[in-house]
């Protein structure tokens, strides 16, 4: 494949990873080198040898998500380029997927043309944000009424997420704190300062901005 981008696609729908694998090879500048159902199958391929210049992940998938799959590439192949299928569009999911060295957004809905543009930008100039996704990383610099910049407030920590998580389990709090390795009282500390960070008020609240911002998957 002289001269061709080779590329990785992993999303748990068939037909839509099908799809999306001819309208690719279709470009002519690319090939579509390995396909997978989730990330534990995409990682596998790329440790077997089967290593592409570009990855398109769809964000919520089993067994190993897009946002851990673009945090293993970070970590081992650092020269892949990693675009996230995502419909989350939160200045928290963009902050998550920018930490793990995410290098474009794509919505599942773009035009073939934007999709070409997207691969061929990744590829030259290491990242692609369309205007759309430019204005909402802009945002996060803002300042809001408290004097503080919104990417202050949405920067969770790992501890933080690891507590989202099984909050939004059916485990007691008293089990999170098991699981955690942590006295109940710092699990209620850890709580109730989310509760002020998020402006929620309950553990239903906990789950629903979970599940809103990708953190959990349902």
């Amino acid at each position: 494949m002289p001269n061709k981008i080779k590329i990785g696609l992993a999303d748990d729908h068939v037909l839509l990873r099908d799809a999306l694998a001819t309208l690719i090879d279709g470009f002519g500048n690319c090939q579509v080198i390995v396909k997978a159902s989730n990330g534990e199958e995409l990682i596998k391929a790329m440790q077997n040898g089967q290593v592409p210049d570009v990855l398109i992940l769809d964000l919520n998938m089993p067994k190993i998500s897009g946002w851990e799959v673009a945090t293993w590439v970070q970590e081992h192949q650092p020269e892949i380029r990693v675009l996230m299928l995502t419909m989350y569009d939160s200045e928290l999911s963009l902050i998550r997927l920018l930490q793990a060295g995410v290098k474009g957004f794509l919505k599942k809905d773009i035009h073939p043309d934007e999709l070409k543009q997207a691969i061929q930008t990744v590829m030259d100039t290491g990242y692609y944000y369309s205007n759309y996704t430019s204005s909402r990383i802009a945002q996060l610099f803002r300042v809001n009424d408290e004097g503080k910049m919104v990417l202050q407030k949405n920067l969770l920590s790992e501890q933080e997420l690891a507590f989202l998580k099984l909050a939004c389990s059916e485990l007691t709090y008293k089990e999170v704190a098991q699981q955690m390795g942590l006295n109940p009282r710092a699990v209620d500390g850890l709580r109730d300062q989310l509760f002020v960070k998020l402006d929620i008020k309950s553990r239903v609240g906990l789950a629903i901005f979970a599940i809103r911002h990708g953190i959990v998957n349902v």
